[in-house]
């Protein structure tokens, strides 16, 4: 939300449609992620139905990817927590990190919707975000100014959240102090830059900058 404020184009690429989650169901959560992406100004949401739970990295995964990146053309990626509670949130991120790799080369032929051949695309740089584990962030971003805008969009999946009136099983996530956890992590991450909310990120990559008086 705020490199869409700062005028960049930004999209979403999910992997599975969540379909064994114990709450909701795949209509369901295409509504609420249609209704996220309002919130968080995407120009793009686009979800490649892998099998949840399912998925491995294997260049048979790996080829809707290294479509969809050759598709979009995205400069950086941010993908899943490179460890993480869910075991397909650390299989996103292998499995979207080296179709990165992958989707540069220009011997792997992939096709358009249209069935035109696409050309080769590598982004320039690969995040992962933190989930639910604790991971030491390489760098933090400040997001105080998005807070709200940011829990709104979780809170659109409003079938995976607490709701006192739903009859379904209560989850790890549906927990009402399940939120309160997500802000002590971005007040943390805050509170180490000194601001009141931050975002941390991971890279495999050492990180450069050219001007140290643009550090906090």
């Amino acid at each position: 939300m705020k490199h869409v404020d700062q005028g960049y184009k930004v999209g979403i690429v999910d992997i599975t449609q969540g379909d064994l989650g114990t709450r909701g169901d795949v209509p369901t959560r295409m509504k609420e992620a249609e209704a996220s992406a309002k919130i968080m100004g995407l120009s793009a949401r686009e979800n490649l139905k892998l099998p949840d739970g399912k998925f491995e990295n294997t260049f048979e995964f790996q080829l809707p990817l290294i479509v969809a990146l050759r598709k979009y053309q995205p400069e950086i990626v941010i993908t899943n927590a490179l460890h993480d509670r869910h075991p397909d949130h650390g299989k996103g991120q292998t499995l979207a990190s080296d179709a990165c790799f992958l989707a540069g080369l220009r011997k792997i032929e992939t096709f358009d919707e249209n069935g035109n051949p696409q050309k080769e695309w590598r982004p320039k740089f690969v995040y992962q975000y933190v989930q639910d584990r604790y991971i030491k962030p390489d760098f933090v971003v400040d997001i105080t100014g998005y807070w709200d805008r940011k829990v709104a969009s979780i809170k659109a999946f409003g079938s995976q959240f607490f709701d006192p009136n739903s009859a379904e099983p209560q989850t790890y996530i549906s927990n009402p102090n399940y939120i309160n956890y997500i802000e002590a992590r971005a007040r943390e991450y805050g509170h180490a830059i000194g601001v009141d909310f931050a975002e941390g990120f991971t890279s495999h990559r050492t990180l450069g900058v050219d001007n140290l008086f643009n550090l906090k």
